[in-house]
């Protein structure tokens, strides 16, 4: 049961980090239209963090709750990918993380929704709708900008030369992604990484945009290890709870 509640935990983290960044955008975006459809990303990423974390405090007991996970952990307790919490930066930058999150998240809860744990099956199927929509959306965004203006063009490349050395984490296994999926709760990553890929190559090459030479990736999120702009993203996320402890609003 510690290994199942900790799987779902790890699975709530990556759009729950994402979620909070993206955030980040509400009332920034570069017009009205896409300012709202990014916020609505967000919402949708915080709700399925909230499904899985109230899951995994369900499997927790011992009187844990869905927001003592997501707002009382230390930093090393989070296990969300590296990607997801990377600054925003430029508009640019940030449709190419999450267009590569998108490629990841689809075909992963395509294979998760054939989970042998009916709940994360449930919660597969209902976000899949969502994240189909999410991919369409980055998907158009990097190919209009990558294939668009002298500079949109520059800005791109150079976003995907920064963001491509954390894209490789998707696919590194550890323990506990094998029990899990030994035991038919998890996907084999290797087994859609070849999907992922393809997609991804697909839409670069719309976007006239070059995937950088070289195999090296970035590694840590799944077991603690984080960038420096992760503390800065908790201190902001945890603030109210930190300062209020057990408030009641």
């Amino acid at each position: 049961m510690e290994q199942k509640f900790q799987y779902v935990q790890r699975l709530a983290d990556a759009p729950l980090i994402l979620g909070q960044r993206l955030c980040e955008w509400c009332g920034h975006g570069p017009i009205l239209e896409q300012d709202i459809a990014l916020s609505n990303i967000a919402l949708d990423l915080l709700g399925l963090a909230r499904n899985l974390l109230q899951y995994a405090a369900e499997l927790k007991g011992e009187g844990i709750s869905e927001d003592d996970l997501a707002f009382s952990r230390p930093e090393k307790e989070y296990q969300n990918f590296l990607l997801c919490e990377l600054e925003n930066g430029h508009w640019g930058k940030t449709i190419l993380r999450q267009f590569f999150f998108d490629s990841f998240h689809y075909f992963f809860l395509n294979e998760l929704k054939n989970s042998k744990d009916d709940r994360l099956k449930a919660i597969a199927e209902k976000s899949l709708k969502e994240v189909t929509y999410h991919l369409r959306f980055s998907s158009e965004w990097v190919i209009r900008l990558g294939d668009g203006t002298e500079e949109s063009h520059a800005k791109m490349q150079e976003a995907l030369n920064e963001i491509w050395p954390f894209t490789g984490e998707f696919f590194q296994v550890d323990e506990l992604d094998l029990l899990m999926e030994k035991q038919g709760v998890a996907p084999n990553l290797n087994s859609i990484q070849k999907s992922v890929q393809q997609r991804v190559a697909e839409i670069l090459t719309q976007a006239t945009l070059e995937i950088p030479e070289g195999t090296w990736m970035q590694k840590g999120g799944k077991s603690g290890v984080h960038t420096e702009a992760m503390g800065f993203l908790l201190a902001e996320m945890q603030f109210m709870q930190r300062a209020y402890p057990n408030m009641q609003w």
